[in-house]
């Protein structure tokens, strides 16, 4: 018995589109919902959110018991921390402001177990091996890491090409609002980088890896897919309970304008 199969990785590699939702807030209680709500795959968020390795662990563990795949963002690309990310058995990872392809091989470097990468071997004692249990852990979980890595500024777009050729780069997320950032369009958009992102979708597909990206608009979504995203975050938890509460509160506000005298 070796590495559990990784059928987010299988999926996606076959060219299927999957859907997944971003947990930012870092509850528990939120991941166990989202992750039998329908979606594909739930991305922990410990980029922007709060979450670290003990909050990643709890939300793994029900979204492990749910209906999605797990998905991890860490803030950033430190061997140190993607050795303890998958040893508590993440096998989706997600990697923010990647550039050159140098940076991406080592990246891809830290998730593999040597002579293929750097990765630590601690097979006895980590969960991802069930502490021991999964003899041939080590010889089989390289093949079952899935590795994404963002674009999210111009020198990483102009580098779409040779990232994606890197061995072990399983596809490419391109992040709107820093790669707006970056062109002096903090908290903005126009025409210009919206007609680059979808350009950059189709670009990335063409070069034989999953495109993914992240939107908070039904047709905004749709244009994404069309242009070839295969990974397609629908929103996050956070925004979504912020929108429903307010509406709620606002309905809550008229009933009672329209019941009391």
């Amino acid at each position: 018995m070796g590495a559990p199969l990784n059928k987010l990785k299988a999926r996606l590699a076959s060219g299927d589109v999957t859907t997944g939702l971003w947990l930012s807030i870092g509850q528990v209680g939120l991941a166990e919902i989202a992750s039998n709500a329908g979606f594909d795959w739930c991305m922990i968020d410990a980029e922007h959110g709060p979450s670290g390795i003990p909050e990643i662990l709890d939300q793994l563990r029900v979204i492990e018991n749910g209906a999605a795949d797990a998905v991890v963002r860490l803030p950033m690309d430190e061997a140190w921390l993607i050795k303890k990310t998958l040893d508590i058995g993440v096998q989706n990872l997600l990697i923010p402001m990647v550039n050159t392809a140098d940076q991406a091989r080592a990246i891809v470097a830290a998730t593999r177990y040597p002579p293929h990468g750097i990765r630590g071997t601690g097979g006895a004692v980590i969960r991802a091996s069930g502490f021991g249990q999964t003899i041939d852990y080590a010889t089989t979980a390289n093949d079952q890491i899935c590795v994404w890595v963002q674009i999210e500024t111009q020198e990483a777009m102009d580098n779409i090409e040779s990232i994606a050729a890197v061995e072990g780069v399983d596809g490419l997320f391109i992040g709107p609002a820093d790669l707006a950032a970056d062109r002096g369009l903090l908290g903005t958009s126009n025409a210009a980088l919206e007609a680059d992102i979808l350009a950059a979708l189709g670009q990335i597909r063409a070069a034989g890896v999953s495109a993914g990206i992240i939107g908070y608009e039904e047709t905004q979504l749709e244009r994404y897919i069309q242009a070839g995203a295969n990974f397609v975050g629908a929103g996050a938890d956070g925004p979504m309970i912020a929108n429903l509460f307010a509406s709620t509160a606002n309905s809550m506000a008229a009933l009672s304008k329209k019941c009391v005298p």
